[in-house]
């Protein structure tokens, strides 16, 4: 598990467009760290309240703070500015495409402090871009296999090399399903209990296959083939038939695997010439949906079973005291 540093550049390049993000001033500034993944508005500061200032979060100025500014004489407006701009702050941005001032323009440029400007209203970008941070910040890992979103259920699948997890795939692909990562798996833990899987940009819609090679699936298969992100629901692991020591028969006891924390649904299949792996991993898939809403054949079978052996208790039971009586009145 890492987390990794986020500069005002990455959060710039990631939601650009998503948050109609404008640079304005100070372009040097965009290595800056923001240490704290959320929006603060320093309206506060501006009017010369500094404890307790969230300095290390990205800064927002709406209407009110600028109305405020607007309402100070340019003496003031300095003090204000030179009260924010003394703090190191990541960033600034102006909502509701506001225009800041000249001399807010060259402070910022001068301490190289990035500015922006977005069309949004304040409240918007700020549940946006808080969203978005969160998401920028949650812990990351990688896991070996590859994943596939079959009917809405996130699927990684493991397994030594060689075992055939290529060639399931690639069956589950011509199925209709979509594939989500090929291989190597990147997955992202949000809101500290989902896990999401998503593949590398670089080689996301490729796909090795022994024997043939790199493969584009999007291209071959159409773009519905292709998720760029699903969350985890369970994770199959393909093992050889002869290293399973207790093959699974039953399906009474649920089995997990963690992922960044968290349990995921995880099932052993093993493998021998003959078995369908793709239809297997299908009917796991399906099996796990339906146990997300609270049905478990398993559990059904077993209380069948018991209410059966029940019966034929409570009628053997009651054929012993019949047949006491009966040798009663005999004697």
């Amino acid at each position: 598990m890492r987390r990794e540093t986020i500069t005002v550049q990455r959060f710039f390049e990631e939601y650009q467009e998503e948050l109609g993000l404008k640079l304005i001033a100070g372009k040097g500034g965009l290595s800056r760290v923001i240490p704290e993944p959320t929006v603060n508005r320093p309206g506060l500061v501006l009017a010369g309240f500094t404890e307790y200032f969230s300095y290390k979060r990205v800064q927002v100025i709406g209407n009110a703070e600028t109305y405020y500014l607007r309402s100070c004489n340019e003496a003031q407006r300095q003090a204000s500015y030179e009260r924010l701009f003394s703090f190191r702050i990541p960033c600034v941005v102006f909502s509701r495409n506001i225009q800041p001032d000249a001399q807010f323009l060259a402070m910022a440029q001068a301490r190289q402090v990035p500015i922006f400007r977005t069309h949004l209203a304040t409240v918007t970008f700020i549940n946006k871009a808080t969203i978005g941070l969160e998401y920028l910040f949650a812990p990351r890992s990688t896991e070996m296999g590859s994943m596939v979103d079959i009917l809405g259920v996130g699927v990684i699948i493991r397994g030594e090399s060689g075992i055939g997890k290529s060639e399931c795939v690639l069956a589950l692909i011509e199925r209709g399903y979509s594939l989500v990562a090929d291989d190597v798996t990147r997955v992202t833990l949000v809101e500290g209990h989902e896990v999401l899987g998503s593949s590398d940009e670089k080689t996301r819609n490729f796909m090795e296959v022994r024997g043939i090679g790199i493969i584009n699936v999007a291209a071959m298969f159409g773009v519905r083939s292709i998720r760029h992100e699903k969350r985890v629901d369970l994770v199959v692991t393909l093992m050889p038939w002869e290293k399973v020591p207790d093959v699974e028969r039953v399906g009474m006891d649920d089995n997990f695997t963690t992922i960044l924390g968290v349990s995921i649904p995880h099932m052993i299949i093993p493998v021998r010439p003959g078995r369908d792996l793709a239809r297997l991993i299908e009917v796991a898939a399906f099996h796990i949906k339906l146990k997300a809403t609270g049905y478990n054949p398993a559990e059904e079978l077993n209380k069948n079973l018991l209410e059966v052996m029940s019966q034929q208790f409570s009628s053997s039971k009651g054929n012993k005291k019949q047949l006491t009586r009966m040798r009663g009145r005999g004697n």
